[in-house]
């Protein structure tokens, strides 16, 4: 396959910097500050919005290493073994995550977010407006995922 190159559209900045402490982002607030070269409008619009989805890169994370055996989601021996492409956690291929935040403000190259479950210092590859549209009617999951993740976006 052919690999590719991405460059980062702007950075996190948060009061979070242990990439293990992962748990109680809900209350976080993060401010992306997108790179001079979009120019000053390019968020411009985005205000309308409720909800971002963040796509950003996990590059402060130690690398995954073999992906091909199912593993303890989280590590955690309680629950049970999935594959890589089953979880949504920061040991992937490409490092490549993803959230839907609540939007705070934006003001010229600064957009203050909600709940980005990103330390400080991460790049941002990319910003989407979250559209009732593109949101799935239904999901499902397993139980043990609703009980894992009843923690995870509390204060």
């Amino acid at each position: 396959m052919p690999s590719f190159e991405i460059t980062p559209i702007g950075t996190v900045r948060n009061d979070r910097t242990d990439v293990q402490h992962t748990d109680n982002w809900g209350a976080v607030r993060s401010t992306i500050t997108v790179d001079d070269r979009f120019g000053e409008a390019s968020l411009q619009g985005l205000d309308g919005f409720s909800h971002v989805d963040v796509l950003f890169l996990f590059d402060q994370f130690p690398d995954g290493g073999d992906f091909r055996e199912p593993r303890p989601y989280r590590g955690r021996a309680d629950l049970p073994p999935v594959g890589v492409f089953a979880g949504r956690g920061p040991r992937r291929p490409n490092r490549i995550g993803v959230t839907s935040c609540a939007i705070e403000s934006v003001r010229g190259h600064e957009l203050t977010v909600v709940g980005l479950d990103a330390v400080s210092g991460t790049p941002v590859i990319d910003l989407k407006p979250t559209m009732a549209e593109f949101l799935p009617v239904s999901t499902t999951q397993p139980e043990w995922v609703s009980a894992m993740m009843s923690e995870y976006f509390q204060p």
